[in-house]
């Protein structure tokens, strides 16, 4: 068996993993308009409004147990979820049509959530 390599050469490069201490960025799609009343409900958390009806709540959140209580925020809520994704470190968030609470402006609530 000489003459035969069995093993293949790793690379050095490490691939970049997110640092346990640092909050992950979240968006929450939801289907429906919030009005601008649930930004402080929503602390922290920027609330874009899109054409097509949908939400979405943006923002970085410390560790699973404080995206379980947004979960439960939007549960307590009664609008549909939609997705829940992590943003990659440096990738661009959506494009928003309209954001409440960071100095966009203000559609009119078409929710029937108060």
């Amino acid at each position: 068996m000489t003459g035969h390599k069995r093993y293949k050469v790793m690379s050095n490069e490490l691939e970049p993993k997110p640092i346990p201490s640092q909050p992950v960025v979240y968006q929450i799609r939801l289907k429906g308009h919030l009005g601008s009343q649930w930004t402080d409900w929503f602390e922290g958390l920027t609330i874009t409004l899109e054409d097509n009806g949908d939400t979405l709540l943006t923002g970085p959140v410390i560790d699973q147990a404080a995206l379980h209580g947004l979960l439960k925020k939007v549960r307590d809520l009664g609008l549909p979820l939609l997705s829940v994704s992590p943003l990659e470190p440096g990738s661009p968030t959506t494009l928003p049509s309209a954001s409440l609470g960071t100095g966009g402006t203000d559609q009119t609530d078409q929710s029937d959530v108060k």
